[in-house]
């Protein structure tokens, strides 16, 4: 039951060039994916409380949920709050999650440096790290304008000055979700690069679902030390399910259990990539 300090994490990831994946549940068996994988892989995880599984099961259920399962595991983990509004940021804080994201990038910029500092302050006491998002993040198949979305590096430098935020999640290219077929926007590189030497903070990408290898090196290169997917494993899980019923009607724990083994192997997969498998130390 090895709950890990998210900032010695994410410190350990930087110096050694590498990112951590952080994913969401949405149930027993998806959870246990995640730290069975972790174990598998022996590598550190963030699980992530994230915007669909709140309105299914209310944030302490599924923090509750999520704690049980981890602590039974041999997995090092952080449980994360991702995409936090005001209000469930400080409950998160109450109930004992060790590390919170806040969101108020669709507030305006004066107005989400202000609340952002105030959630920064409250965690701070508690010593609990604060995640934050700047820059628009569209969803898959969507139509954009990029330039109108990606990070400005000045408001990334001022913001990270003002806030004092632990971390940073930027929109470089990046989007919700996975359009099958759809070749996906190429990630700004020298964007991010751009924006690593003006915050001077490691940073975050969110959507990082259907990017391929080469812009996962490239983005570690550039300052991205941890990767936030879900897509891609929720669509393992599915697979899994769906071959069970395709050979005819099955109870739905042997469809789900084979969804269970292939979102493990595809979070595995994950933990390559990005570079973290192997760096949890090795238990008996």
């Amino acid at each position: 039951m090895p709950w890990v300090d998210p900032r010695k994490l994410i410190a350990d990831a930087r110096a050694g060039g590498y990112a951590v994946g952080a994913f969401n549940m949405h149930n027993d068996e998806t959870t246990e994916a995640l730290v069975i994988a972790a174990e598998q892989a022996q590598a550190p995880v963030f699980l992530q409380v994230g915007r669909a599984i709140v309105p299914h099961m209310g944030l302490r259920r599924a923090f509750e949920m999520t704690r049980r399962i981890a602590e039974q595991s041999n997995a090092d983990f952080v449980i994360h709050l991702d995409h936090g509004p005001w209000d469930e940021c400080l409950e998160a804080i109450k109930l004992g999650f060790n590390s919170i994201m806040y969101d108020g990038a669709h507030l305006p910029f004066e107005e989400n440096i202000r609340t952002t500092r105030r959630i920064v302050e409250i965690a701070h006491d508690f010593g609990i790290p604060v995640e934050a998002e700047l820059g628009k993040i569209p969803d898959a198949g969507e139509s954009v304008n990029w330039e109108d979305y990606y990070t400005d590096v000045g408001e990334a430098k001022r913001f990270v000055e003002e806030t004092g935020v632990d971390s940073l999640a930027i929109s470089v290219g990046i989007v919700h979700g996975v359009v099958p077929g759809v070749k996906p926007q190429p990630l700004a590189i020298r964007r991010t690069l751009e924006i690593r030497d003006a915050v001077g903070i490691p940073l975050v990408l969110h959507g990082a679902s259907g990017i391929p290898e080469d812009e996962v090196e490239a983005a570690k290169a550039a300052g991205v030390h941890k990767f936030n997917a879900d897509t891609d494993l929720r669509h393992a899980f599915r697979a899994g399910m769906e071959a069970v019923w395709s050979k005819g009607d099955a109870q739905l724990e042997d469809a789900m259990a084979e969804g269970r083994t292939r979102m493990i192997a595809a979070t595995v997969e994950k933990m390559k990539l990005y570079g973290c498998a192997g760096k949890a130390p090795a238990r008996r």
